[in-house]
């Protein structure tokens, strides 16, 4: 492992907004281990981040931290992708959602959180592409997408993930299907769907085993594309999903690739592991084994 230093990125906010009081807990912990830490509160955009990275030794950088929700974890893997980072990743779940932390079977008590970034056991950790953006959990199209975008912030932190739900029943007679054209595995593929989800982990908008099969290091995505139906079928469907039954619906279309574009008949909301997402057309692909990141033993 190259070099002693350790670059925290935090998100003040994410969650509870309590992490700001474990600081001294976490960079004592790394200093007794003969590391330093240079704590950075997270921007909302990467490019501030790009150009604290590239101020720094990167082969000074034996580990990356980041401390916050799937949105946190997302725009550090931005920044540091466009700063050509490949150290070696911990990831402390201290937001609302913590998809990606979930996977990874990642605990949320803090003292656990640095025992597995100090134990140094890791997996490799594939990234996906969606245009010019990268991310690590989830990219999503559709109905699902204005649940997210639409929870107020405030909401979020005090209810967590039943916020999201509270939010999904009242949009939920809105909701309309829409045409995509998919191409993956040279062929092209119309549907008409309410929503659609691009998986490297398997759980999403706290619903874990969304995608039973996904391994975020199998260089595959998993798809899973929520096809138009009567609104019995769609609650039934909600029903199958709770009960991790609904790959095997007619009213899904699931399928792994690496790589697939996704076009549509009109501007559908997207989402980028919890941001808003890039516009039409999309073209997403695995970057197979992009970074290494701590893990629990029992994970292999």
């Amino acid at each position: 492992m190259k070099g002693n230093k350790v670059i925290l990125f935090y998100n003040s906010f994410s969650g509870a907004g309590t992490f700001g009081s474990e600081l001294d807990k976490v960079i004592g912990r790394f200093q007794s281990k003969g590391m330093q830490v240079f704590p950075y509160k997270i921007d909302r955009e990467p490019e501030p981040m790009v150009e604290y990275l590239n101020s720094l030794d990167k082969e000074s950088i034996c580990k990356v931290v980041i401390a916050g929700g799937d949105g946190s974890v997302d725009i550090c893997v931005n920044a540091l992708i466009k700063a050509d980072y490949h150290a070696p990743l911990a990831i402390f779940p201290t937001g609302t959602a913590n998809d990606l932390a979930n996977h990874l079977k990642i605990p949320t008590v803090v003292e656990a959180m640095i025992d597995i970034a100090l134990e140094d056991y890791m997996v490799p950790l594939d990234v996906g592409q969606i245009n010019d953006r990268y991310f690590v959990n989830e990219a999503s199209l559709g109905f699902i997408i204005d649940v997210s975008q639409k929870t107020d912030q405030k909401v979020k932190n005090v209810f967590g993930m039943v916020g999201y739900y509270i939010k999904g029943l009242e949009e939920l007679p809105k909701i309309k299907p829409f045409r995509v054209t998919l191409n993956y595995e040279g062929t092209e593929k119309k549907e008409k769907i309410y929503f659609m989800l691009i998986m490297n982990g398997n759980t999403a908008g706290g619903f874990k085993k969304l995608a039973p099969k996904a391994n975020t290091h199998d260089g595959k995505f998993d798809v899973i594309a929520f096809r138009e139906c009567d609104i019995l079928e769609f609650v039934n469907l909600v029903r199958k999903v709770l009960k991790r039954e609904h790959i095997n619906s007619p009213y899904v279309h699931f399928f792994q690739t690496d790589e697939i574009t996704i076009d549509t008949e009109k501007p559908v909301g997207t989402d980028v592991d919890g941001e808003k997402g890039p516009d039409f057309p999309l073209n997403i692909k695995v970057l197979p084994s992009r970074f290494r990141v701590c893990v629990p033993r029992a994970i292999r």
